[in-house]
């Protein structure tokens, strides 16, 4: 890894920082839906949010029920605002877009309340990488 030095500060060369989260969050109920269109649309959305925010995606898994996010984020902003960008914006988007979501979300709240989030310091990037590569392997299958 290289670093480099400005007049106060030391930084990662490439990003000018080195901030790395592992951000994880379901749809209400664990509902499947995030397939075919609504799965395109939602990566789309999430990655138009990610690009206005500086944010670099560095893995990335929709599954049937939730989303992993492997992300590179500035310091200037906050993962709770990060997060809550992605999902509102992707929320109101969706369903606004998808009518027939609306038989499943009738309190209009697309995804589950919360989300996780955690730095790789505990542990390498190499394994959190390992893990979204077996996710996509098999994206069906609950992470618990």
């Amino acid at each position: 890894m290289q670093y480099d030095t400005g007049k106060h500060c030391v930084f990662y060369y490439r990003y000018h920082f080195y901030h790395r989260y592992h951000i994880v969050w379901s749809t209400k109920y664990r509902y499947k839906v995030l397939t075919g269109r609504v799965r395109l649309r939602v990566r789309d959305i999430i990655r138009q949010v990610c690009r206005e925010n500086e944010v670099d995606i560095l893995r990335g898994v929709l599954s049937s029920d939730h989303v992993h996010l492997f992300v590179s984020v500035p310091p200037k902003i906050a993962i709770s605002d990060l997060v809550r960008r992605m999902k509102g914006r992707s929320s109101h988007k969706v369903q606004r877009e998808f009518p027939a979501l609306r038989r499943c979300y009738w309190g209009r709240r697309f995804w589950g309340r919360g989300y996780f989030s955690t730095t790789n310091g505990a542990i390498t990037e190499d394994i959190v990488l390992q893990y979204l590569e077996n996710h996509i392997a098999d994206p069906t299958d609950a992470c618990r």
